[in-house]
């Protein structure tokens, strides 16, 4: 039975670790030795989402997952491919943003695709709890919990527990976001896009110089994963794009480890007889525009302070950005205060130091390429 006094200790240790700017590796790693001694899993897998995409960008594994990276690629095709009623994004939908897979099938495991096919199997267990991370209605990480099946299955007051988590940890994965400062970029990545084909028997067929080392910069931290989860992720939500079942192109920002963004996309390859089920995936160097909205969002500010941020981006002053948003100077005044408190900053100049030099001034004085992007270092 779940001690109720365990579980309000471990909720406050949840909210202190999230608040507290950690890293990612070691903000994870502070949750699941707390949520263990409620939650009692055998292993536990944890995902960072693009939290505009939904999109796979990192994985983490903790107990008997720790380093087993054998089966990420079914595993990635499947939650992105498949049809499963407990994908990422169904159990965001459901109210508590948790499910427990042998509380929805009834028992039988063998109803969930992912389960059958993919985790019983390979792995073992005997059930899984999904949490989903969100706040103001987006998606910044998932948390699997999985038991071996001589253990009891997790039961309704395991996934209410977990619901209350959902919050504080989507807090705590924005705030990981943030914690690294970068630093100048590895001179062996070559600048302008590297480019990874997928054929369509799932093998990387062709893989471009920069590409290995990109990927390589994924899974640095402890308990990193291969970055193979999101490779497959990418392949599928692309195949279903090129299926008619998703109008969107796959896209994702991810962060490396020296501290500098990345985009990833994926395109399906076609031939003159039609689709052919190969992939095109290209990794690049993240502009302005595609980063400044994920950086000044993982702030979490309101709507009106995201409106001052945008307009202090632009350069304007107090008094213009008053005129713009109809109200008056002190008004401006109260949110830049709740702005440069939540960026943990104290002027306007830090606050764009933060989002933009953080990814941009370690690339200062290296030459610009024909590509209109930074030469690397000679």
């Amino acid at each position: 039975m779940l001690s109720a006094l365990t579980a309000e200790r471990v909720r406050r240790d949840v909210e202190v670790v999230a608040a507290a700017g950690l890293d990612l590796s070691t903000f994870l790693a502070e949750i699941d030795e707390s949520v263990r001694r409620v939650l009692r899993p055998t292993a536990t897998c944890v995902a960072t989402l693009d939290p505009t995409t939904s999109l796979l960008t990192s994985t983490y594994k903790f107990g008997d997952l720790y380093g087993n990276d054998e089966h990420d690629l079914e595993w990635g095709l499947i939650e992105y491919g498949g049809d499963e009623a407990t994908s990422f994004l169904d159990v965001a939908a459901t109210p508590g943003r948790a499910v427990g897979l042998h509380i929805v099938t009834g028992g039988d495991l063998d109803r969930s695709t992912r389960l059958r096919d993919c985790i019983k199997p390979h792995y073992g267990y005997g059930d899984e709890l999904r949490l989903m991370a969100c706040v103001d209605g987006r998606m910044w990480g998932a948390l699997a919990f999985f038991r071996d099946p001589d253990d009891d299955p997790f039961d309704e007051a395991d996934v209410e527990f977990a619901s209350t988590l959902s919050t504080m940890l989507a807090n705590g994965f924005r705030l990981g976001l943030l914690s690294s400062v970068a630093s100048r970029p590895s001179d062996r990545v070559l600048s302008g896009p590297a480019v990874i084909i997928v054929d369509a028997h799932d093998r990387m067929d062709q893989i471009s110089v920069g590409a290995e080392e990109r990927l390589r910069q994924v899974m640095v931290s402890d308990h990193c994963a291969s970055p193979i989860g999101t490779i497959a992720a990418l392949v599928a939500s692309a195949r279903r794009f090129a299926q008619g079942r998703s109008s969107t192109v796959p896209r994702g920002r991810l962060r490396l480890h020296d501290g500098t963004w990345v985009v990833l996309q994926a395109s399906p390859m076609a031939a003159h007889d039609g689709v052919t089920g190969n992939v095109v995936i290209t990794i690049e160097d993240a502009r302005p525009p595609e980063i400044i909205p994920l950086v000044v969002e993982a702030f979490g500010l309101t709507v009106r302070e995201r409106d001052v941020t945008q307009l202090v981006l632009q350069g304007l002053e107090t008094k213009d950005i008053a005129a713009t948003l109809h109200v008056s100077a002190y008004t401006v005044q109260d949110h830049l205060k709740s702005i440069f408190a939540k960026a943990d900053v104290r002027s306007r100049r830090e606050l764009m130091g933060k989002i933009f030099f953080d990814q941009y001034q370690p690339r200062f004085g290296q030459e610009i390429a024909p590509s209109g992007w930074f030469h690397p270092t000679a």
